[in-house]
């Protein structure tokens, strides 16, 4: 396993203070149960997410870079990680314009001097996400050997969403061969969650849209496409849908409930990040990684499943 992901810059976003908060709490207290440290990046900012990307691409490039730049160029960190698919997009995505589109350069540079700060420069750090930092980190045969309660008993469909592997140009290091991440067939979570016992199901869907983007918008779509997510896993087999991207997750508990509520369709599957599942296969308290924190109250459930 890689040394240097033992030690990371850790940019956990606006969502994982807010909605996401147990996708927070569980991602520092698997790490911290596997010897791994996370430092938070200082004075970190919004990568600009799907709001400022829509008005100016350009601005969303610079207020990504700043991260960057700050991890980089004010704590030494040769790699930041990100465990929001949108923060980890963004980053990948801004990393790329300035690696070929000079106009972007121009941009960041001139706002990144305006704000006072060293403008960040392609290359100087890499991004990951939380899936790369502890499969590189710890990988399978390291979780293996730290298991303290199997996930043996649990059937999990595992959903990456849409912007773990979209658009495939800004994410270089997939499809590299064997053992790098697929963008087609992601399955760095299928390979831990494995390796922590579960039985991994077939799921269709795994990288399909969960409408995320359309939620304020139009709310009928989104609770459409996370239905589709929630029967598909359920004709899978699976009692439980692994998420690793906190937009995903809160969208699949909220519509979750709203299409019991709008369209009078029940499902049953729970929804738990994949750091909440690692958590209680490394002996972690389901209270120490957020479980009582998600919609889908799945206590009794870890409980039932002598997880807890």
């Amino acid at each position: 396993m890689e040394e240097k992901y033992k030690k990371v810059a850790y940019y956990p976003g606006c969502a994982l203070e807010g909605s996401g908060h147990a996708y927070n709490r569980s991602t520092k207290a698997v790490g911290e149960k596997l010897g791994l440290d996370l430092v938070e990046v200082k004075n970190w900012n919004c990568c600009g997410a799907m709001e400022v990307k829509n008005v100016d691409p350009k601005l969303q490039t610079y207020l990504s870079s700043r991260v960057m730049s700050i991890a980089a160029k004010e704590m030494g960190f040769d790699t930041v990680m990100a465990p929001c698919n949108g923060c980890y997009h963004n980053l990948k995505k801004a990393e790329y314009d300035l690696a070929n589109d000079p106009d972007s350069v121009g941009v960041v540079d001139r706002l990144s001097k305006k704000a006072g700060h060293e403008t960040y420069e392609a290359g100087e750090i890499e991004t990951i996400h939380a899936l790369d930092w502890i499969k590189q980190a710890i990988g399978e045969d390291g979780i293996r050997e730290r298991l303290e309660n199997s996930l043996k008993n649990l059937k999990i469909a595992n959903y990456y969403g849409c912007m773990y592997t979209r658009p495939r140009h800004i994410f270089p290091e997939k499809d590299q061969g064997p053992d790098s991440e697929s963008t087609t067939q992601p399955h760095f979570m299928d390979d831990l969650l494995a390796a922590a016992g579960a039985e991994i199901v077939d799921f269709p869907l795994k990288t399909a849209c969960c409408g995320g983007a359309h939620t304020l918008s139009d709310s009928d779509t989104s609770t459409k496409l996370v239905l589709n997510l929630l029967r598909a896993a359920e004709a899978s087999g699976a009692e439980v849908i692994a998420t690793e991207c906190p937009t995903c997750h809160s969208g699949l508990e909220m519509h979750q409930v709203r299409a019991e509520k709008r369209f009078g369709v029940t499902t049953r599957v729970k929804i738990l990040y994949f750091t909440q599942l690692l958590g209680l296969a490394l002996g972690l308290k389901p209270r120490k990684v957020g479980v009582h924190e998600n919609i889908s109250d799945s206590m009794a459930f870890v409980k039932d499943k002598g997880l807890a």
